[in-house]
């Protein structure tokens, strides 16, 4: 379960990463993309039992 815990935070610290990338350059479409994987990551991270804030 490490390895798990360990990318799960570290595909949501990427994705909030792109995510503030695509508003800072206006790219709504993008925003939006990651927005929803973001989305998704976090209630995986929540059906495993892990907190996807301190990530």
């Amino acid at each position: 379960m490490g390895e798990f815990v360990a990318e799960i935070k570290v595909r949501i610290s990427e994705t909030y990463k792109s995510l503030q990338a695509a508003r800072a350059a206006g790219d709504d479409f993008l925003a939006d993309a990651h927005a929803s994987e973001l989305e998704d990551l976090h209630r995986i991270a929540a059906r495993n039992g892990i907190d996807p804030h301190c990530a």
